[in-house]
């Protein structure tokens, strides 16, 4: 159902919009935001195991709900509730400098870690101790992209539906199979004890990407273990994994982002994989 009027920037919808920015609010209600077309979008067309419709609500502006009609209907036809808002309502609401017009309510959607490991993973990025959501968010998306079966997020990590978190992802937090809370040493076993080789990448690992590759070692299931950008990977986390990679710089740069150098592994393992004979998905264009 929807709204011909813009809705208050008083009205309960909006305020209980507005609190799902505090964490303690989202994990209370199991509800996060998706901001911007391509987020709603891929929330419109999710569906939990249960096959519950992930969106719950859709807050849209009129001039955004003209030019994404199909993804404004969408959401009518899913069940989610639509609701007209003007510019000002949708300030209140987002958490962006510039409003793209179409804000999301949504359940939470991670996956229990128990059943990323049932489903028997072949390419898995484990996050652990990476704080800041921007880059917890584009790592998922580059595992989405390298065909990646899951991502971890253990304990020591940023809030995975942390509003920069989701718009960092660009809709790849809808795509895949996403567990969160897990301590480390907990992913690392239960990883370990589904078939996958556990590597982690830190640029003072004694093993080099390019020496793994050549020597045919990275055919195989793999999990990767990203750590903060400032400081990596502590000394306990790095062994717990059964090698510990660093990217080779061959020119003058000091290091890698995090993000980068998770792209650079993860592709590195899908490939690896593909020439192994494992079964990586790729979306032709």
């Amino acid at each position: 159902m929807g709204t011909d009027e813009p809705i208050s920037p008083r009205n309960p919808r909006v305020a209980a919009a507005r609190r799902l920015v505090r964490r303690n609010v989202r994990a209370k209600e199991r509800r996060f935001l998706a901001e911007g077309p391509q987020a709603v979008r891929e929330a419109v067309g999710h569906r939990d195991a249960d096959g519950r419709p992930t969106l719950v609500e859709l807050f849209t502006t009129a001039e955004a709900a003209e030019r994404h009609a199909d993804v404004v209907e969408a959401a009518r036809a899913a069940g989610a509730r639509v609701l007209t808002a003007s510019d000002a309502t949708m300030a209140e609401i987002s958490q962006t400098v510039t409003p793209q017009g179409l804000i999301g309510v949504c359940h939470f959607l991670d996956t229990p870690f128990a059943d990323v490991l049932a489903a028997r993973p072949r390419l898995v990025a484990v996050l652990a101790h990476v704080r800041d959501p921007g880059n917890a968010g584009t790592v998922l998306r580059c595992a989405d992209a390298a065909g990646a079966d899951a991502v971890v997020l253990t304990d020591a990590s940023v809030d995975l539906y942390n509003p920069k978190s989701v718009r960092a992802s660009v809709g790849s937090l809808f795509h895949l199979p996403v567990a969160v809370g897990v301590p480390v040493e907990d992913a690392v076993h239960g990883l370990r004890e589904a078939g996958l080789r556990v590597l982690a990448a830190d640029g003072a690992g004694e093993s080099d990407l390019d020496d793994e590759l050549d020597r045919g070692a990275m055919g195989g299931p793999t999990a990767w273990i990203f750590g903060n950008e400032a400081w990596g990977l502590p000394a306990e986390t790095r062994a717990l994994a059964d090698e510990v990679v660093r990217v080779p710089i061959h020119g003058r740069a000091e290091s890698l982002n995090l993000a980068t150098a998770a792209a650079v592994c993860l592709y590195a393992s899908a490939r690896a994989q593909r020439a192994a004979g494992g079964c990586r998905s790729v979306t032709s264009t």
